[in-house]
């Protein structure tokens, strides 16, 4: 008797991917690249579609709406250090370049950053992004835990606020500053945010 194909039922030995997974994955790749090249406001629902080569109530069914479909667009991983296996003077530094090298590779950040000043949606996903990945990291190696948010949130404005004027903006000092130059300049704030004592 011939081998028989690959099933692609659940009872086949070797399932093919689910086509509603690569329909959410055209979907979130042309979502990034439309909220990034027009931000929040004019990037709509049907361009996307259009982009993703398929109906706009496609989009509508997997994601509910334009806030939905940005807050799925935006899921990124800061890909924080271990700050506890950096030396306690270096902290502001190490955190400093990290965010440049992101923010430098990753346009969803500062696609975010653009969305958070007009839209709530885009302000929660920020807050949230900030939240559950810098503000552990912070408090890892605040010298008083109790304090670790508001140390988080500070360093957050410095961080927020340079991307701001660097990327969004384009401040053409801030713009032009090389690497070794922002570190310079911020580092130093950072580093009293995190590890200073409370005023």
């Amino acid at each position: 008797m011939a081998d028989r194909a690959p099933s692609d039922s659940p009872s086949g030995t070797l399932a093919r991917p689910r086509r509603s997974d690569a329909t959410r994955a055209a979907i979130l790749t042309a979502a990034r690249d439309r909220f990034a090249a027009d931000g929040y406001e004019r990037a709509t629902i049907r361009a996307i579609a259009r982009d993703a080569g398929i109906d706009p109530s496609m989009v509508m069914r997997y994601y509910g709406n334009k806030e939905g479909l940005f807050v799925a667009a935006t899921e990124i991983d800061l890909r924080m250090p271990d700050l506890t296996a950096v030396d306690r003077d270096g902290l502001g530094e190490r955190l400093v370049r990290h965010f440049l090298d992101v923010w430098e590779h990753d346009e969803r950040l500062t696609g975010m950053v653009r969305v958070a000043v007009t839209v709530e949606a885009g302000a929660e996903r920020l807050r949230a992004v900030f939240r559950d990945q810098l503000a552990p990291v912070i408090a890892a190696v605040c010298p008083v835990p109790d304090e670790a948010p508001v140390r988080a949130a500070l360093i957050g404005s410095q961080i927020i606020g340079m991307a701001m004027a660097r990327y969004v903006v384009r401040i053409p000092p801030a713009a032009g500053l090389g690497h070794d130059e922002v570190v310079a300049w911020l580092a130093p704030t950072v580093q009293r945010y995190l590890m200073a004592e409370r005023p």
